[in-house]
């Protein structure tokens, strides 16, 4: 599979090689997801200036996005060779709460989910190079999106922006999926 270099202002999302299909399933699945939200539920950018509109969509493309990228090797592997950059993309995810507020809807809800994804993310983090990291992150994850469809109120296109914030950064960021944190630390001993 042909890989792309990508540029050192962009590996922060797509790592340091990425396949062109990664790419482009990656921006497809981000690109068609938000506009499908935006198809099934007009109202989510109805009443708002088109500042906050063009915002919000970007944000949300970012969460849908990021969920497939960060399970790349590429994305994966470039985060467990940099433990300081992995504390501080995880530290700056506010982006469910950023949503919530442009879009004035479910802000306390956001913000719950933002806060059990970011102690998750960091609890994760912390296990990293153990067997067990695996397990608690589906773990933490399932407790999550177990819990959110039962957030009364809760509208619709949140849910699913919440459940996919908490699936890129809990689960599909924190987590090492390909082993190279722990080859890392190894070599480092």
């Amino acid at each position: 599979m042909r890989q792309l270099r990508i540029p050192s202002f962009l590996h922060d999302v797509f790592g340091e090689k990425q396949s062109v299909a990664s790419i482009l399933t990656i921006l497809l699945f981000g690109g068609i997801l938000t506009v499908a939200l935006y198809y099934r539920f007009p109202e989510l950018t109805s009443h708002l200036p088109a500042w906050r509109s063009i915002l919000a969509l970007l944000l949300i493309f970012d969460v849908f996005a990021g969920c497939i990228a960060n399970f790349t090797p590429s994305t994966s592997n470039f985060y467990a060779a940099r433990k300081t950059n992995r504390i501080v993309f995880i530290a700056i995810h506010i982006h469910v709460v950023l949503v919530a507020l442009l879009l004035d809807t479910d802000i306390g809800y956001s913000l719950g989910i933002w806060a059990y994804t970011i102690i998750g993310a960091f609890t994760v983090n912390a296990l990293i190079g153990k067997h067990t990291q695996l397990f608690v992150a589906g773990l933490l994850l399932s407790v999550g999106l177990g819990c959110m469809p039962m957030l009364p109120g809760i509208t619709p296109y949140m849910l699913m922006i919440g459940e996919l914030f908490m699936l890129k950064v809990l689960f599909g960021f924190a987590v090492d999926h390909y082993g190279k944190a722990k080859r890392n630390t190894a070599e480092e001993a």
